[in-house]
């Protein structure tokens, strides 16, 4: 069974501009009016509820060196997801976590670790890399910028080893899909993942093939999580993110994609649309598509 948690964070994000909120927090509520959930239940699924976040604050110029954004609050949330989440897992359901922004990777891969689960491999789909960290970059402190990093133990020690479960994911056991040409960590991560595929390679090749190899780089584990940016999907089609570009998936070849990895996966999470970027709702009803497809059989084959 589908379990569906709404995870409506945003504190992972820098401010759009000085003194305004990230609107990826309304995002759970954005997608139910469009849907989402309705489809979801009326399939079997369960509402396992809601991980409220803290106060966001622009604490730019304000926070010391070493710090993360919002790092308190989000640590927080983080610990609180992943005990919902534990508690999901040890039902026996595939939990579905509706955010919300790419720090919510934190709270997953602290459950799989506290539940014994250090063979679970990580699928990041995702238009960007997300590999920023302390040995690249002066700019940390964007969290779900650098969620990757985070979550195969490249970042400081608050983030990839909260409460000792670091690195949550083995890097041999992680696949990244979907950046772009030009991402400037994708020399990086190349060497260091079991498969990096960027979004031209499997638009080229197709989404069977591109889910094959995935299937193929995580054959020795013992199933993944699945983490869903939708920004991964052309800027044409999905302009309400924070950082839309174009040579992305289009809506059938992200579905289709999708179709193929969620059967294998244990779990999963969708980050990053922005329904401030949506007044009128229309991408939450393109994305609400896509997923109620796309996910509808998610945990069916996990083992």
């Amino acid at each position: 069974m589908i379990a569906l948690i709404s995870a409506p964070t945003n504190l992972g994000l820098r401010p759009p501009a000085r003194g305004a909120v990230p609107g990826t927090a309304k995002a759970p509520e954005a997608l139910r009016e469009a849907g989402l959930f309705d489809r979801f239940l009326e399939r079997g699924a369960r509402d396992a509820g809601v991980v409220l976040p803290g106060r966001y604050l622009d604490d730019d110029g304000r926070r010391a060196p070493g710090r993360a954004r919002n790092e308190q609050p989000m640590l927080d949330h983080a610990r609180r997801l992943s005990d919902r989440l534990r508690a999901v897992l040890g039902r026996g359901e595939s939990p579905l976590v509706v955010g919300g922004d790419c720090s919510l990777l934190i709270g997953a891969g602290h459950a799989l670790a506290a539940a014994g689960r250090g063979r679970i491999g990580l699928v990041h789909i995702d238009g960007h890399t997300d590999f920023r960290h302390p040995g690249n970059s002066d700019a940390c402190g964007t969290a779900a910028g650098e969620d990757l990093a985070i979550a195969i133990g490249r970042h400081w020690p608050a983030l990839a080893d909260l409460d000792g479960r670091g690195p949550y994911f083995d890097a041999a056991r992680t696949v990244h899909l979907g950046c772009r040409d030009d991402d400037e960590h994708l020399d990086e991560v190349r060497p260091l993942l079991a498969e990096t595929i960027p979004a031209s390679e499997a638009m080229r090749s197709g989404m069977a093939d591109a889910a094959a190899r995935v299937r193929t780089a995580l054959a020795g584990a013992d199933g993944y999580w699945l983490h869903l940016d939708v920004d991964v999907l052309d800027a044409s089609v999905m302009p309400a993110v924070d950082s839309p570009s174009p040579g992305g998936l289009d809506a059938g070849q992200l579905t289709g994609l999708l179709r193929e990895l969620a059967p294998g996966a244990v779990g999963a999470q969708v980050t990053v649309f922005d329904p401030d970027l949506d007044p009128e709702g229309r991408y939450a009803l393109t994305l609400a598509g896509i997923l109620a497809e796309g996910l509808r059989d998610l945990g069916s084959r996990a083992g």
